[in-house]
């Protein structure tokens, strides 16, 4: 099914932002306005996993908004209500200017920034930080780890491979690899992707990428107890790595991927009361 993004957007009746690319492309921003008497000087972004977009979000968005933040949610390119081709980026220098464009954006109307990265949004988290950590002043890194669960992500055969390789050398831009794993949530939202191109999977690697060699940041890591993707070891190797002296490690039970039972969270909720006014 091909969706008509533009008029998605324009047919939107929710708080929301629209920013333009250096490139042209306009990004959807979800908002989600403070609930309180009092809200915050502080903003939080949300970047979201793969296959997702801002909108299922509003299980962290709104706890905070109650919690006097204003929330904002991007739809990265290629997702949600977003430009782009679906499941699609021409490269990583592309996909980090988009996220510190959005950072800028988030800066500009608010006195403090906390990244919030759920999944892929940890990695994204990681990229924004190479190039544009002034902007941030808080992350919150959930449902990630160093490594995959053995046996979370299908192989693919040696005929499969080459025929991905040989589709993507002809059109670099057409989604040829099937995202599909157990337990996965979205099937029945049109706006979840479960195509990819093979030059968007090379750049979501999580192999190389590694955190600045200083951090002078509070840093919240989280993941379930049932996360379906990474355990908690391969999460707690992440934390690990982490060069900054304030940070926390918290296990949510019953918690799955991307799946969260009432009040999984709320250690974090407190843990952004604590630390952001």
């Amino acid at each position: 099914m091909t969706l008509d993004i533009k008029a998605l957007r324009e047919s939107f009746e929710g708080p929301h932002c629209l920013l333009t690319t250096s490139d042209g492309l306009t990004l959807f921003l979800r908002k989600w306005e403070s609930r309180s008497e009092n809200p915050r000087k502080s903003a939080v972004l949300i970047l979201h996993g793969i296959t997702a977009y801002s909108g299922p979000y509003s299980v962290l968005a709104e706890p905070l908004t109650e919690r006097g933040f204003t929330v904002y949610g991007l739809d990265m390119r290629g997702h949600g209500m977003s430009d782009g081709g679906r499941g699609d980026c021409p490269g990583k220098e592309r996909y980090i200017m988009d996220i510190c464009q959005t950072m800028d954006f988030v800066s500009d109307c608010h006195e403090v920034m906390v990244v919030v990265g759920h999944s892929l949004g940890v990695l994204s988290t990681i990229f924004a930080m190479s190039r544009c950590l002034d902007k941030i002043d808080g992350a919150v890194l959930l449902s990630a780890g160093r490594a995959l669960r053995e046996g979370a992500s299908g192989d693919l055969s040696a005929i499969q491979k080459m025929r991905i390789i040989a589709n993507s050398i002809v059109s670099p831009g057409k989604p040829v690899i099937k995202y599909q794993r157990e337990g996965m949530v979205g099937l029945d939202d049109p706006l979840f992707n479960f195509r990819y191109t093979l030059r968007f999977m090379r750049i979501v690697s999580f192999d190389t990428e590694r955190f600045p060699d200083r951090l002078d940041i509070p840093v919240f890591v989280g993941i379930g107890d049932s996360d379906e993707l990474f355990s908690v070891e391969s999460c707690k190797e992440l934390y690990e790595e982490i060069p900054s002296e304030s940070k926390e490690f918290y296990v949510a039970r019953g918690a799955k991927h991307a799946e969260f039972p009432e009040g999984s969270w709320s250690p974090l909720f407190d843990w952004m009361e604590t630390n952001f006014k």
